[in-house]
């Protein structure tokens, strides 16, 4: 390959693969972090939200990364006294979509047959003490999305918060393809810029391998 090419190749790829690197890294949705807790926005509320797996890490928090296949105990700690006055629903779907950590009200609203995808759901309560709890044992591993509805108290509308989390491991999505990517440039710049040759050279007809 023509070295100027190659390095036109590389320059023209890095800006995006940045990008998309940090956006994989720093990209959460609805869910931001706040004292080491996930906190979830309901609009314009806001709840602690913590995931247990009681069964086998003992009283370990997690968030987006649940690791294991196993029961899981879901905990909402509001934020907001509005909170402990509406009725909540909570529903956990499987991720068909691999919208991820981008996913919105939006997405979930073009879902044709949400019942089709839904794998639990908690039917509307009221928690006046501020802390709400769902309890769901997975039995596969893969990308989820879950799903709260608080119903206004005193007004006809609801207010919704969607959030992403990786049950079995956490999802690296397309790091792994794009590290395998500068690996190959990385490796074409150094065989287009004479590598092997100089590596030839010093080492006789072939390299030590």
């Amino acid at each position: 390959m023509n070295l100027l090419l190659l390095r036109n190749i590389v320059a023209a790829l890095l800006p995006a693969l940045t990008s998309i690197l940090a956006n994989q890294a720093a990209g959460h949705g609805s869910v931001a972090f706040e004292d080491d807790r996930c906190v979830i926005s309901i609009n314009f509320m806001q709840a602690h939200f913590t995931v247990f797996q009681p069964e086998l890490n003992d009283n370990e928090e997690f968030c987006e990364d649940i690791p294991d296949v196993s029961r899981s105990v879901f905990v909402m700690e509001y934020l907001h006294k509005l909170l402990t006055e509406m009725e909540i629903d909570f529903r956990i779907i499987r991720d068909i979509d691999r919208i991820g950590r981008y996913a919105s009200w939006e997405d979930i609203e073009s879902i044709s047959d949400i019942e089709a995808v839904t794998v639990y759901y908690e039917s509307p309560r009221i928690e006046s003490g501020g802390f709400y709890t769902a309890s769901y044992e997975f039995a596969d591993r893969g990308s989820y999305l879950g799903i709260v509805t608080a119903q206004h108290p005193f007004e006809d509308r609801n207010y919704n918060a969607v959030f992403y989390f990786q049950v079995g491991g956490a999802d690296l999505g397309t790091i792994p393809l794009f590290i395998a990517l500068l690996i190959l440039l990385q490796l074409g710049y150094w065989l287009s810029s004479g590598g092997y040759q100089r590596l030839k050279n010093r080492y006789g007809k072939s390299p030590p391998y």
